[in-house]
């Protein structure tokens, strides 16, 4: 591929780390994206990949840092996700990225996604208008993303692994010297499939979300 001279090649811009608090790498100036790589647990993916899509949770919310763990429950038991230890890994693991990406960003209040997505939703590739943004895609396919040398759609398209939570700068918080990434959800309609997405985006005043 050949690149515009004024983008630098996507290894040279995403962070990719083994531990969370490598995450803080978003913090420089130079970073626009952060891949947090990690194993997935093979019992709970399988229970998860095997639920009817009616009964994954979808449900938006704004919540204090510290009540993610009961929010999240409720709204697994407003989706009649089958409670069990499965269940209890997935909201352990929402209150985890939750803490993390809070601490990261210095905030108390955070906007809380979880879409359980069947159509071709955010399919062209752009940045958020915001600060910074967690994406994790607990079933399906990962986050789309490449580097753009135009504005365009890029020529070369990687996606983040399962269950490996991706950050995100926006425009609000422009990285340094600026590097073309873009992302995207994959294009899936269609499919026959139903992808479970976390989404986090912090909250500065509460009463204005």
């Amino acid at each position: 591929m050949t690149l515009h001279s004024a983008v630098r090649p996507i290894g040279d811009v995403v962070a990719r780390v083994g531990r969370p608090e490598d995450l803080a790498q978003l913090l420089e100036p130079a970073c626009p994206a952060a891949i947090w790589h990690r194993q997935a647990v093979p019992a709970f993916q399988g229970w998860l990949d095997a639920l009817a899509p009616e009964l994954l949770p979808n449900s938006r919310v704004v919540v204090h840092r510290s009540q993610v763990r009961p929010a999240v429950a409720e709204i697994c038991e407003l989706a009649k996700t089958p409670a069990g230890a499965a269940r209890a890994h997935l909201i352990g693991d929402i209150v985890t990225l939750s803490e993390t990406f809070a601490e990261l960003m210095r905030t108390d209040y955070l906007r809380l996604r979880l879409d359980a997505v069947k159509t071709n939703a955010c399919r062209k590739f752009h940045v958020d208008a915001i600060t910074a943004r967690l994406v994790c895609t607990y079933r399906g396919i990962g986050t789309q993303y490449g580097i753009s040398a135009d504005g365009g759609d890029p020529e070369r398209i990687f996606t983040v692994p399962t269950g490996a939570p991706i950050l995100l700068r926006g425009t609000l918080a422009p990285e340094q010297p600026a590097s073309g990434l873009r992302h995207r959800s994959p294009p899936i309609e269609g499919s026959g499939t139903t992808r479970l997405v976390l989404v986090l985006d912090p909250v500065a005043d509460p009463e204005d979300a």
